[in-house]
């Protein structure tokens, strides 16, 4: 039975590379899948999903105004297909979560969208929180913290590595820009521990 599956995390998780796996286990047993990811991150070049291990493939990009269930639907009448794999979900609009859950229900396609959950103010993305919403399954990709414990936020760094507290909500970047810290150390970058 198809599902709508979130995966997410923080930054530097791992989530393109456990996308590309799960898409070379099907494709390993000769079933096609269909790759998206958002045109607004082009750092591996526009079209491709790239992991910091050095594994990366081709993909079909979406942007905000696209309609996913109709993207889905021309790539099913191409062939069939076992699985669609979203990256960057966290870029999506609500209206693409709700593209991406019809296309589950009414294609019967297992979609598997892999994103941040929240910004580095704490924030959901749009994207983030409709697949909250919708999803039929979650699961979280864990990285750790400096101190070892689970990293649940990311802080914005800039060129000469001061905390950013403010600023638009979507900035392209990797580690030279984003760092994953635990609740506790996310909110001593903030300043928002109080003085003892």
């Amino acid at each position: 039975m198809a599902k709508l599956y979130f995966h997410y995390s923080t930054m530097n998780a791992g989530k393109s590379t456990v996308l590309l796996q799960a898409s070379h286990n099907y494709r390993e047993n000769n079933m096609d899948t269909y790759l998206l990811t958002a045109g607004i991150d082009d750092r591996a070049g526009q079209g491709r999903i790239a992991s910091r291990i050095g594994i990366d493939a081709e993909a079909d990009v979406f942007r905000p105004g696209d309609d996913l269930q109709v993207k889905i639907k021309a790539r099913l009448d191409q062939g069939r297909v076992a699985a669609v794999f979203i990256d960057e979900a966290q870029f999506l609009t609500k209206d693409q979560v709700w593209q991406l859950a019809r296309a589950v229900d009414d294609l019967r396609v297992p979609v598997l969208c892999y994103g941040l959950r929240v910004d580095f103010q704490g924030n959901l993305f749009e994207g983030s929180a409709a697949l909250l919403a919708l999803a039929d399954e979650m699961r979280e990709v864990r990285t750790i913290c400096h101190c070892g414990k689970k990293a649940t936020m990311v802080v914005r760094m800039d060129d000469q590595g001061r905390v950013l507290t403010e600023g638009d909500q979507v900035q392209i970047g990797g580690n030279e820009t984003y760092v994953s810290l635990c609740r506790y150390h996310w909110r001593e970058a903030m300043g928002d521990l109080p003085d003892c």
